[in-house]
């Protein structure tokens, strides 16, 4: 999981991107980069951390153009430690194309061997992202012939790159002195929506990010998600053109963005992701009644943020008084997105402290959005206890992730996940709850697509089924193998 984001502006860009990196800060937190156009010209700069650490006054003053696009990233593929695996990746031919990615390719194998011993490209890194601008530089060079662009050539490179790459990728490129060209994948796992505004005489304006919410903070207007497989080629003047470039698109959005990755003030494929979360809520409710002893349980309790709304819900539809023990310090990252065990789990008690007040001598129920590899859980339940509680129910508005996720989220290896192998009394075991209820898959499905005309989603980690069809045994054995974060 990353966030991008890809704006053509009649005024300069630089700070434009910059504001809207900031919006998407939740989305990674390991590197960010930000790539201007001016003319032929393509200035860019990346590093380490944060936005709002990364970039000084002469980073800004140099990112000249008013076209641009940026990056923050948390490390699914290579090392999330190394600079030079930060995005955005540039190529300097044809034209010079800068590119920056969200998702996971799972046939990175077979295109290291290809870009190498047929289409003759040098790569420098173990980055997924430098495969993906060197296929769309190889098949764009094989399309353009003299100095114009022209979009049938631009849509016919994306229609052969959907062909040779397999996986996950919502993407944004500038190819200097033409435009900007975005991407989605066939099935449309990761997300892109496309937005415009209209500045008097100077026509439209365009952006295309991750989230909704960047284009309403910036006063654009939402047209619309990109469909999966198709392209969008924006040339420097503001002229849209756009084309559907894959054979058998089809749309299975990733489940892990309802219930976790995005912020609740987003819309994306037309699910808001608030109103899914308030739905999660209500159906965890049903399973909890089923499977725990509700008579006792005094208060129910968010982790914040992500589970609150499912939280507000589950107290109302039990009848139980909703309360929050726990404060969270806003200045220390999400812990899930952290790179590597040992610090997700120093960040966990800098993150959050449980009030005595509200926890001494009281049945707690707590609702997490999701139990990925236990490691957050089981110190929220020993905060819990040594707060005074009585009794912990632990609940878990997602399913149990059982299997490995290899199209963007970093789960990539079943050895880390709790759930693996284990029964619930063993995961419950495991953090130290006296009790534990996960969401039933069929429900979480139901309660993000209600209402949505969407019929699927992507859930490998919760069902070892993989949406592209191309993911066996032998990979997930490989990936874990070269695991790399």
């Amino acid at each position: 999981m990353c966030g991008i984001v890809g704006i053509v502006s009649s005024s300069p860009v630089n700070q434009q991107v910059y504001d809207a990196l900031a919006l998407l800060q939740h989305r990674g937190q390991d590197s960010t980069g930000i790539a201007t156009a001016e003319g032929r010209v393509l200035h860019f700069v990346k590093a380490k951390g944060q936005v709002r650490e990364a970039y000084r006054t002469r980073d800004m003053r140099s990112l000249l153009g008013t076209m641009g696009l940026g990056h923050v990233r948390y490390a699914t593929r290579g090392s999330a430690s190394k600079e030079e695996e930060a995005q955005p990746f540039y190529v300097n031919a044809p034209y010079g194309i800068i590119l920056v990615h969200n998702g996971n390719l799972t046939n990175t194998r077979e295109l290291t061997r290809e870009l190498f011993e047929v289409d003759r490209r040098h790569l420098n890194t173990n980055s997924d992202t430098e495969l993906l601008v060197n296929v769309l530089a190889h098949e764009l060079q094989q399309q353009v012939s003299g100095e114009d662009l022209d979009p049938d050539q631009v849509f016919a490179a994306i229609s052969r790159l959907h062909e040779r790459v397999e996986g996950s990728y919502a993407s944004i490129a500038l190819i200097a002195g033409h435009g900007l060209l975005a991407f989605r994948d066939p099935f449309g796992i990761r997300p892109l929506v496309l937005g415009r505004r209209t500045t008097g005489l100077t026509g439209d304006e365009w952006i295309v990010a991750s989230e909704s919410l960047v284009l309403e903070a910036g006063d654009y207007e939402i047209v619309r998600d990109l469909a999966p497989g198709e392209a969008v080629f924006i040339a420097s003047n503001g002229e849209m053109v756009s084309r559907q470039c894959a054979a058998n698109p089809r749309l299975a959005p990733c489940s892990f963005e309802y219930v976790y990755l995005a912020r609740p003030d987003s819309v994306m494929n037309g699910i808001s992701v608030y109103e899914a979360r308030l739905r999660l809520g209500n159906r965890l409710a049903t399973s909890i009644e089923r499977y725990a002893p509700t008579g006792n349980i005094d208060v129910v309790m968010p982790i914040p943020d992500s589970s609150r709304p499912a939280a507000m819900q589950v107290a109302q539809k039990l009848g139980i008084e909703y309360r929050e023990g726990f404060y969270k310090n806003r200045y220390v990252g999400r812990t899930f997105i952290m790179p590597g065990q040992s610090e997700r789990k120093k960040s966990v008690k800098q993150k959050l402290n449980a009030m005595s007040s509200e926890f001494a001598g009281k049945n707690i129920l707590i609702v997490d959005d999701s139990i990925v590899r236990g490691t957050t859980s089981r110190e929220i339940v020993e905060m819990a206890r040594a707060a005074g509680a009585n009794e912990v129910t632990f609940t878990s508005a997602a399913p149990p992730v059982r299997y490995p996720h290899v199209y963007g989220i970093n789960m990539p290896t079943s050895h880390e996940l709790v759930a693996h192998g284990r029964k619930i009394p063993e995961i419950a075991h495991e953090m130290g709850a006296d009790h534990l209820i996960y969401q039933e898959v069929e429900d979480m499905q139901a309660a993000i697509l209600e209402g949505s005309g969407i019929t699927e989603l992507e859930m490998s980690c919760f069902t070892g089924d993989y949406i592209t069809g191309t993911v066996s045994p032998e990979y997930l054995a490989w990936v874990e193998a070269n695991q790399n974060s």
